[in-house]
């Protein structure tokens, strides 16, 4: 990002409850739901939005303007985006860049999914997976073909993570239980209630000694929104200034994702490691200026790993960081205060528009019982396999 860029505010944003599949309402109406909210939350009409960028997995090409037109048609540019797990932040960053750039004053991101029940599989059978160099890596280093495929990920490198530094199981039990404490405080989660690391640590063994049942997140369906603009146009309008995004980076895989032999690697902590890198370094800030952090825990044995790479205690520390509170309130960074995709919910195309709606109230200060006191600097970490990585940081004007 050069730093000739022009300032990018957050005016609005909007998100409706969480839900299971078997619960929810189609797609297009919770896209328009959610884009309604962040319209309103801005106090602008659909009129004045200049393009828009929808993000979603699972459905349809053009589901973006399916859902949009519910809300208006006004001929303006529409967007699909998808980028796995970190579709919806991808969304944020093709908007954030169209403002920095000065090439437009206005935009409206949206994030939905209406995602089945079970583990994500292939749609398409008839032709290479983007996960096939995933897949034989793992297929190495971890085995265990029975297990379904994010969790043989995930759980695998949550193992490298005990086999390297003598993490215990209970690091990722602790982690799940933070989450539903928090999330008890969040009435847009779909998992509320609260749950101790002994309850997660006695849920169903899906992978003996490396994973159970709640360390993972749930198939969950919703949508998120948000409202960029320029400062100018902000100014000329009246519109909420109190947030702005201070630095933004997304990464993609290197060789060494399936040269190094090491599963962490495999599931993207380079990525995260040098996209939170490339965020501070843009910002002038580090780690220790952070106030709260939205985490991409799509299994409990993510957001471990993901402190060490957002550089939130140092490498092989994330069990001191966890035992000792640091984060959680109280400590030295919240993680995850809106309970997180194990606790909130993960639909797919959603989350990094709830990730950016949870940091956007906590620096307006209007974050209810999950309010972290005195919030200025916020990160949002967003990962998705096959892969990419969004990191991006807010402050408090």
């Amino acid at each position: 990002m050069s730093h000739q860029s022009h300032k990018v505010f957050v005016s609005g944003v909007g998100m409706i409850p969480f839900t299971k599949p078997s619960a929810t309402a189609p797609y297009d109406e919770m896209g328009a739901a959610a884009a309604r909210m962040a319209l309103a939350d801005a106090g602008i009409a659909y009129e004045d939005i200049q393009q828009a960028y929808v993000g979603y997995v699972y459905g349809d090409s053009t589901s973006g303007q399916k859902a949009l037109y519910k809300v208006g048609m006004t001929g303006i540019p529409v967007f699909n985006v998808n980028n796995n797990c970190s579709t919806g932040s991808t969304a944020l960053f093709l908007a954030r860049q169209a403002i920095a750039s000065g090439a437009l004053d206005c935009v409206l991101v949206l994030g939905f999914e209406q995602m089945s029940a079970g583990a994500l599989g292939s749609i398409f059978q008839d032709r290479p997976s983007p996960f096939d160099a995933f897949d034989e890596v793992t297929d190495k280093l971890v085995g265990m073909p029975q297990i379904p495929l994010a969790l043989r990920y995930f759980g695998g490198a949550g193992l490298a993570h005990m086999q390297k530094y003598g993490t215990p199981l209970d690091a990722f039990a602790k982690i799940r239980a933070k989450a539903s404490r928090h999330a008890a405080n969040n009435p847009l989660a779909l998992f509320r209630q609260v749950v101790s690391a002994e309850d997660v640590l006695n849920s169903t063994m899906i992978w003996p000694g490396v994973m159970t049942k709640l360390m993972a997140c749930p198939p969950t369906c919703g949508a998120a929104a948000a409202v960029l603009v320029s400062e100018s146009f902000a100014k000329s309008r009246g519109l909420n200034r109190s947030v702005y995004i201070a630095a933004q980076a997304m990464t993609t895989d290197t060789p060494a994702t399936f040269e190094s032999g090491d599963m962490m690697r495999v599931v993207g902590y380079d990525m995260s490691k040098a996209a939170a890198a490339q965020v501070y370094s843009q910002a002038g800030l580090g780690p220790e200026d952070l106030d709260v952090v939205e985490l991409h825990d799509c299994f409990a044995q993510n957001e471990l790993i993901t402190y060490e790479a957002l550089g939130l205690c140092p490498e092989g520390d994330a069990n001191k960081f966890i035992c000792d509170g640091d984060n959680t309130y109280g400590g030295k960074v919240v993680t995850n205060p809106s309970g997180g995709l194990l606790s909130k919910g993960h639909p797919l195309g959603a989350t990094g528009l709830a990730q950016c709606f949870e940091l956007t109230h906590q620096l307006r200060g209007s974050a209810g019982e999950r309010q972290v006191a005195g919030a200025q600097v916020a990160l949002q970490h967003n990962l998705g396999l096959g892969g990419a990585c969004v990191v991006t940081m807010y402050r408090a004007a």
